[in-house]
């Protein structure tokens, strides 16, 4: 198997792992911040599209003019880094979910395009856990399994019975 291929399949199945949790939440539980947390779901989910974009295409490819239809500004400032979850998310469960699969369709997309060679290059947008254009789509999808036990966590604080 190639290393592109592999990179891929475990983008594909951190966020398969994600919409098993999603799909058995209640969209009107995403933005409840239970007792001692200080974060959301919704907040989790727009971050980790927030993450797949910089990490599968911004990291990869470079900022594209087209990228504004994917995420806006707002979008970007509400669930970027450094962004804190604010508890009345401009972004309702439904929204959220859209810019979340936008976000992966034009990765499965823009992906498949990448050579052996250009996996080795260095990201034009340094980052510490990804060096190379290979290490930044591993880290994407350990960033993503990453929130997605976040997800999982909040889920069991809201009262909903654990996930495999």
């Amino acid at each position: 198997m190639s290393r592109l291929k592999l990179a891929i399949e475990q983008i594909v199945f951190a966020r398969n792992y994600t919409l098993g949790l999603l799909d058995q939440t209640k969209p009107d539980d995403w933005f409840r911040i239970p007792p001692g947390s200080v974060s959301h779901i919704g907040w989790q989910v727009g971050h980790i599209a927030f993450a797949e974009y910089r990490l599968a295409l911004w990291r990869i490819r470079g900022p594209q003019a087209q990228d504004d239809a994917l995420l806006t500004p707002e979008f970007m400032r509400l669930f970027g880094a450094n962004s804190v979850p604010e508890a009345n998310s401009a972004f309702p469960a439904d929204d959220l979910r859209c810019v979340l699969t936008r976000v992966h369709e034009q990765v499965l997309r823009e992906l498949p395009g990448l050579t052996d060679a250009e996996l080795d290059q260095p990201v034009p947008h340094p980052h510490p856990f990804a060096k190379t254009k290979l290490l930044a789509l591993l880290w994407c999808a350990h960033h993503e399994m990453l929130h997605a036990g976040q997800i999982g966590l909040l889920r069991r604080h809201l009262g909903y019975t654990p996930l495999w």
